[in-house]
């Protein structure tokens, strides 16, 4: 993708975002998008076959660096020595919800919030089967599904629960309470 087809897709992206920060997704139109990114019906379509396409891509987009395997160092922290902690991920993907809050933490805690919590719940369960269960010693009673759809549901609450606390624990400290939380089921 060249720098113009990038900046277009960037536009797009923001508009759409200012949009559902202020209205449901259901409401939101295509023509509405456009006026906002200021580009054309048929540039939108080249990009996005569909809304719901826009929606998908943008959390993948969105999520895809917040969950990277890869723990480089980064303007505000540096995990780039902790591969294979469990506590390190999860404090990397808390520092990046924070860093990017007027973005993902506004879509997550608004009117279309349920759609967004949907994939970043589909993101969390890959991250969860991935990187917390590897290894983990199980005993054949909790199914490997249930395990990861609890856990998972446990991290999304607590990202629920922070943005309601207006984020007032630092990432760390919230790691912190999941990692000590999730321990005994690991």
């Amino acid at each position: 993708m060249d720098r113009r087809q990038q900046k277009t897709r960037a536009a797009i992206f923001e508009a759409f975002g200012e949009l559902l920060s202020q209205k449901s997704y259901s409401k939101i139109t295509v023509q509405e998008i456009i006026e906002r990114a200021n580009v054309g019906r048929t540039t939108f379509y080249a990009h996005f076959e569909t809304k719901d396409d826009l929606l998908r891509e943008m959390c993948d987009e969105m999520f895809r660096h917040v969950f990277s395997p890869s723990l480089d160092a980064e303007h505000t922290h540096d995990f780039s020595l902790e591969v294979g902690n469990p506590k390190a991920i999860v404090t990397h993907i808390l520092c990046h919800l924070l860093d990017d809050r007027r973005r993902q933490i506004d879509i997550l805690s608004g009117e279309s919030g349920e759609l967004f919590l949907r994939f970043f719940r589909q993101h969390v369960n890959e991250l969860v089967s991935r990187y917390l269960l590897t290894g983990a010693p199980r005993g054949g009673r909790v199914p490997a599904d249930f395990l990861v759809n609890h856990i998972s549901s446990s991290f999304v609450g607590m990202v629920q629960w922070w943005i309601a606390g207006q984020l007032r624990q630092t990432p760390e400290e919230l790691a912190e309470y999941f990692m000590a939380v999730i321990a005994p089921l690991l």
